[in-house]
């Protein structure tokens, strides 16, 4: 086995390796019964193997299942730009690919580059006990892409070496519009206004955005290989949220940087409807916690020893709109609490996958936090537990409930479903680091878990993962996604890492199923290397994804027998301004025509109306569309309401009763 060679290099490598979302990997009790006891095949990254080699196929569990190798996305052929592709409803328009300055430059762990970066993120120790492919795996990712946030026809794409702000105003001819450079990690971004604001949590960050990083911390003495040990402190280490300005998108300017205990792994974007003036920043740390001689008041004691611990808590930060310089830590909610005792650590995993993990670990931390105001609530995905929160004061969120699952590692992130009534949790296990997609990895490690929400408590109804099988040298496993705006419907276009892109119908909650894809094939046959999509999200049209080695991709979809035409053209018909995913807004439709079509697809799929129904209807939507919108036509649109409403009242299932009533909405005030 190769060893990491001492806890303090485990700690600088677990800064690093926070960044892609993971520590030491936990797991959950579950909703429904736990299945056997299984033995994860892969360490964590900051365990005692390299976890990028290539490892051995492991018999699945007991009553569970794997992926799909008869798929087409299993035996794409390899390559970094010149990989084979599989695509199933979605086409890809573009991949820009990543400008000079967010580059590695180097694919060969010998390279001298790799020896570079290492030494500015301030990797310490002996690097040469540490296997070089995992060596490269780790300055591969100080130049990652990582999340995206959305403003008219700018796109702005984190790395952990800055960020990249695009012009989409016409997607298929996309360009970069400008990079900033600001190491640190792992850049995570949202946009309001003229402000820009981005996560950094590396010890490499610096309060001027300068990439030489600090020294590399000595190697520790000997007989101390084995004790924690932090990077020294440092004056100019900056570990929290900037703030920048872009009112000049070219030349954005760093306006605040707020400081905070574990540095900003993720941060959400809360907008509260009744404070016009400010917004505020949820900051979610994962990481280890700085030295008090580095930032006044930070302790990384357990709650026995020290109540104001760093840990079991997230900051909130205010951003007064007109004053962003003014920025401020204003409360360090404890969500984990336990409200019958007090005890800070009041949550934890119940348990593991892995034999050396079995042992229940307290949950301190949340990954992301999903805030959606319209319903007064956010879910939080946090490590050992997804939580859901009020959050009708956003300086003071409440917990008002937490899950767990067994089938669960590591709770990422969250989306909920358009009318509040399901949560979608991912689970990244492995950190993104690892491959969690191959033939013998159960379906239900590495998923989604859909669930039911109502009156402020959730259940849980089905997992959802990639169906098809990737192969030992493609990390993949649940990531970012977003909802694409098709009426009537759920779907969540999703990343996998090099598992590539998947479109899920999860309408029926027990019953998910994928509707699209696009995959590539592996980067390199032969060893991991760290890539493929971190972020997918729909936005005005389209669908962006965030390819952490290449670039950025632009896809649009196609229709086929799960999604028409008409369909996709409803999804586009909804603009926003702006799209910071986890601040997620609700969806309104236009009554517009095309969105009625989409409704009467969904109605013929189903079988929900009788064929000459169906028929008649399409043929006076034509009759209003090609006439302009007569008065006639649309008085015969307006005359075939009621009867929809009727039917809704005999509909077999709650979703085609939504639908025909809908569809009568739009039918009684119909647009073009």
């Amino acid at each position: 086995m190769n060893r990491m060679p001492s806890v303090a290099f485990r700690v600088a490598v677990a800064a690093i390796i926070f960044c892609s979302g993971v520590s030491r990997v936990h797991a959950q009790t579950k909703t429904p019964p736990p299945p056997p006891p299984a033995q994860e095949s892969a360490k964590s990254p900051d365990g005692d193997e390299n976890p990028f080699a290539p490892q051995p196929a492991a018999p699945l569990p007991p009553g569970m299942t794997g992926s799909d190798v008869n798929d087409p996305r299993f035996k794409l052929t390899p390559g970094m730009y010149d990989a084979g592709e599989a695509s199933m409803g979605i086409k890809h328009l573009l991949l820009l690919k990543k400008p000079d300055a967010f580059q590695l430059g180097a694919s060969e762990p010998d390279d001298p580059k790799v020896q570079k970066t290492l030494g500015q993120l301030g990797v310490g120790g002996d690097i040469s006990k540490l296997p070089k492919e995992l060596q490269l795996v780790i300055a591969q990712l100080a130049f990652a892409n990582s999340d995206l946030a959305f403003q008219g026809n700018h796109l702005f794409q984190g790395n952990f070496y800055g960020v990249d702000i695009y012009d989409i105003s016409h997607p298929a001819k996309a360009a970069l519009l400008t990079s900033l450079v600001c190491p640190g990690g792992q850049g995570d971004v949202s946009v309001y206004k003229n402000l820009l604001f981005m996560s950094v949590e590396m010890p490499n960050g610096r309060l001027d955005c300068g990439t030489q990083g600090f020294p590399p911390e000595p190697p520790p003495p000997a007989g101390h290989e084995k004790e924690r040990r932090l990077p020294a402190a440092q004056k100019d280490r900056f570990r929290g949220v900037r703030i920048f300005d872009i009112s000049d998108i070219k030349n954005p300017k760093q306006v605040a940087a707020v400081q905070t205990c574990r540095g900003s792994h993720t941060h959400t974007l809360v907008v509260d409807p009744n404070d016009k003036d400010n917004v505020y920043i949820y900051v979610s740390g994962t990481s280890f916690v700085r030295q008090q001689e580095e930032l006044a008041g930070c302790s990384g004691e357990k709650p026995d020893k020290d109540p104001n611990t760093a840990l079991f808590r997230i900051e909130v930060i205010k951003v007064p709109v007109a004053a962003p310089q003014d920025a401020k830590v204003v409360s360090s909610p404890r969500l984990f609490i336990d409200p019958r005792t007090g005890a800070l650590n009041g949550l934890n995993n119940g348990g593991s996958h892995g034999k050396k993990e079995a042992e229940p670990a307290d949950t301190d931390q949340c990954h992301d936090i999903t805030v959606y105001s319209a319903i007064g609530l956010a879910a939080g995905a946090c490590s050992g537990n997804g939580i859901l929160l009020d959050i009708k004061d956003p300086v003071h969120p409440k917990r008002v409930d937490a899950v767990n699952d067994r089938n669960y590692s590591y709770w990422h992130s969250a989306s909920f479903s358009n009318d509040g009534t399901k949560v979608v949790f991912t689970d990244e296990w492995g950190g993104g680091l690892g491959a969690r997609c191959r033939a013998n990895d159960p379906n239900k490690w590495g998923a989604d878990a859909i669930f039911h929400l109502k009156d402020d408590k959730l259940t849980f109804e089905s997992y959802y993962k990639l169906p098809a099988a990737q192969s030992d040298t493609e990390n993949c496993v649940a990531h970012n996604g977003s909802l694409i705006p098709v009426p009537g419907r759920d779907i969540e276009v999703q990343a996998w890492y090099q598992g590539g892109v998947s479109v899920v119908d999860f309408t029926d909650s027990t019953h998910p199923f994928e509707i699209a894809y696009f995959d590539r094939g592996p980067i390199d046959p032969k060893m991991l290397v760290l890539g493929g999509e971190w972020s997918a999200y729909w936005y005005n049209g389209n669908i962006y994804g965030s390819e952490i080695a290449r670039g950025l991709d632009i896809f649009e979809l196609t229709p086929t027998k799960f999604l028409t035409q008409n369909e996709i053209d409803a999804a586009k018909a909804v603009r926003v301004d702006v799209l910071n995913v986890q601040n997620q807004q609700k969806i309104e439709w236009p009554a517009q025509l095309v969105v009625a079509k989409a409704y009467l697809d969904q109605l013929k799929r189903s079988q929900a109306l009788p064929a000459d129904r169906i028929a008649a209807l399409e043929k006076a939507i034509r009759g209003a569309e090609s006439s302009h919108m007569s008065k006639s036509n649309v008085a015969k649109l307006e005359g075939m309401a009621a009867s929809l409403d009727e039917s809704a009242s005999t509909a077999k299932t709650p979703a085609d009763s939504k639908r025909l009533h809908a569809l009568a909405d739009i039918l009684k005030h119909p647009s073009a």
